[in-house]
């Protein structure tokens, strides 16, 4: 169903949409383009034609579904962590990757969307067999950002996942404090904070162990299992879409000068700690058109 022509219908993604009645798209398309030459925010369903609508939920899902996954896969090691004060870190943690599941869940049911029906449609706690690469191929149809199909298997994968996956949401996230989507722009101030606390723990972990001799060689061995990984995340450079994005105001740097910010930092960061960052050779075919959002 458009939406071009026809007035007071909810636009075909959403149900139990919040606002009283949608314009039509050519008047919230007028509306949204007037806001973003003002440099005003986006704030209601009617400020968005429906394109900004489509690009907008479908980054909104990506980063809700990965805050999931995320915290289903640190459970595990809530109980596994080496000390009890661990214990409560990475419980807190869980409890942050929760709670931002959530507010993006929420932002997604302001705007019309059954989030009731996304989640009990997918099981987040899947993760592809230990010693497997998907590459940067999905394994179900779930939009978590690729890296939570694997499995974390011991407390250096989870620390260096702290390290370099939270590190690289966090960079990702920088675009979206400027987003034209002022409540997504706004929730994402303080996941941001609660993320750079994550980060924050990988550094800890990694500068200790990798300051011991008999922990070096394990640190350095989980470097060079996850950073490829992580590095997948950002997309391709010089998209359409990305370009798209920032033009609606959803992004504001395109893919690659993401991930040549985050590359710099780990590589300032590990030549500190005496690790050496594994060379990373894209295979822009398999890697996705778009990095996929998450916090």
């Amino acid at each position: 169903m458009s939406m071009s022509n026809e007035k007071a219908k909810y636009h075909p993604m959403a149900v139990n949409a919040k606002s009283e009645e949608l314009l039509t798209n050519e008047e919230r398309t007028s509306r949204m383009n007037e806001k973003i030459a003002k440099g005003e925010k986006i704030e209601d369903h009617n400020d968005m034609s429906d394109e900004y609508f489509t690009h907008l939920t479908n980054l909104m899902n990506q980063q809700a579904d990965s805050e999931l996954a995320g915290a289903f896969g640190y459970v595990p090691w809530i109980q596994k962590a080496p000390t009890v004060e661990e214990m409560l870190i990475v419980s807190n943690i869980t409890r942050d990757e929760v709670r931002h599941a959530r507010a993006m869940y929420r932002l997604l049911e302001d705007l019309g969307i059954d989030t009731g029906q996304i989640v009990g449609e997918h099981d987040y706690t899947l993760r592809i067999e230990t010693g497997a690469d998907i590459g940067s191929d999905r394994a179900a149809d779930d939009k978590r950002v690729n890296i939570f199909y694997y499995p974390i298997d011991t407390w250096t994968d989870f620390i260096m996942f702290n390290f370099l996956m939270d590190r690289g949401a966090g960079h990702q996230l920088e675009d979206v404090k400027h987003s034209t989507f002022g409540p997504w722009s706004r929730e994402i101030e303080r996941i941001f904070k609660e993320e750079m606390t994550h980060v924050g723990h990988g550094e800890y972990w990694v500068k200790k162990l990798a300051s011991t001799p008999e922990t070096k060689p394990t640190v350095q061995a989980a470097l060079e299992k996850w950073y490829p990984r992580t590095m997948n995340i950002f997309g391709k450079p010089g998209t359409k879409k990305n370009k798209r994005y920032r033009e609606l105001g959803l992004k504001h740097r395109d893919n690659q000068e993401v991930r040549d910010t985050f590359a710099a930092e780990v590589k300032k960061l590990c030549d500190e700690y005496g690790l050496t960052v594994p060379e990373w050779i894209p295979d822009w075919d398999q890697i996705p058109e778009e990095a996929h959002m998450r916090g």
